[in-house]
């Protein structure tokens, strides 16, 4: 006669519940951040070594003469061109980091994009007058589980499967709401963390911007003495540049800022939106009997 205790008992192992970063999102990230920054050096490099520095010379030795009052006749450099603000190292850095933030923004504002897309999608199919109750979580959750697992692990979907798993296993609501609140804290710091290295370059641009200040009183300086017998060209040069590269650090600057703002802007708003969302399809209806 057998009996189950002559069976040998096997024991399941539960599954773990460690957290595990995201090695693959870190990796990816960085590698787009350094093939991205090698791409605009290679543009920026070919169009100032073929464009821009050729035009700057042919601007330079255009010289115009002119007469002053006392019938003395100046030699004056054609200084406001676009090639001759440009033509510098230092306006070459500043626009490659502009390129590079705008790329790096690019990428995030297109992850913003993916998850305004989810915010017209019922998830739950759940109709208009159903409710859910603590038994039914389960159940609930399982149109988010066959979803594929990028969409999965976006936003709004993990925030809907974690207050329905909340829900389920606390039979609070109130648990549910503080859960879906924590979610979107956390979000809201990933996406601050994200922006990290654009708040970076937005404050590299302008300190470029200022080693071509010093670079250029340097240049005018050594050329002071050659000014004080008349050939003040030395000094303009020197003061053309370092006017020049602060007006371009500081126009990129402005638009590496304005761009950083919006999509500040626009990751704050779907965080909002997409807890809304959870707030009016699914934890208005839990019902706790």
């Amino acid at each position: 006669m057998s009996t189950s205790l002559s069976r040998p008992l096997s024991i399941e192992k539960p599954h773990s519940t460690t957290y595990r970063p995201d090695e693959s999102w870190s990796a990816n990230d960085a590698l787009y951040g350094l093939g991205t920054l090698l791409l605009c050096f290679l543009f920026t490099q070919s169009a100032w070594t073929l464009v821009i520095r050729p035009h700057a010379a042919a601007v330079l030795q255009q010289v115009v003469v002119v007469t002053s009052a006392d019938k003395v006749q100046h030699a004056v450099h054609q200084l406001r061109s676009i090639f001759v603000i440009l033509k510098d190292y230092e306006q070459q850095t500043a626009i490659t980091l502009t390129l590079w933030s705008f790329l790096l923004l690019l990428r995030q504002g297109q992850a913003v994009r993916r998850s305004r897309d989810m915010l017209v999608r019922d998830f739950l199919q759940l109709g208009d007058d159903r409710v859910v109750l603590p038994e039914d979580a389960r159940l609930a959750s399982r149109p988010i589980d066959d979803l594929p697992p990028a969409e999965r692990d976006m936003f709004l979907p993990r925030l809907l499967g974690i207050a329905l798993n909340r829900f389920g296993a606390t039979r609070s609501v109130q648990d549910a709401a503080d859960s879906v609140r924590d979610e979107c804290e956390f979000e809201v710091s990933s996406y601050d963390a994200k922006l990290s290295m654009v708040r970076f370059t937005a404050w590299a641009i302008p300190a470029v911007g200022f080693v071509g200040t010093v670079r250029g009183i340097g240049a005018a300086l050594q050329e002071a003495q050659g000014a004080m017998g008349g050939d003040i060209s030395g000094v303009t040069l020197g003061l053309g540049v370092t006017f020049n590269s602060t007006l371009t650090a500081l126009v990129c600057c402005i638009l590496v800022m304005f761009c950083l703002h919006q999509l500040q802007q626009a990751q704050d708003r779907i965080v909002l939106d997409s807890r809304t969302y959870v707030e009016r399809r699914l934890l208005r209806r839990m019902r706790v009997m």
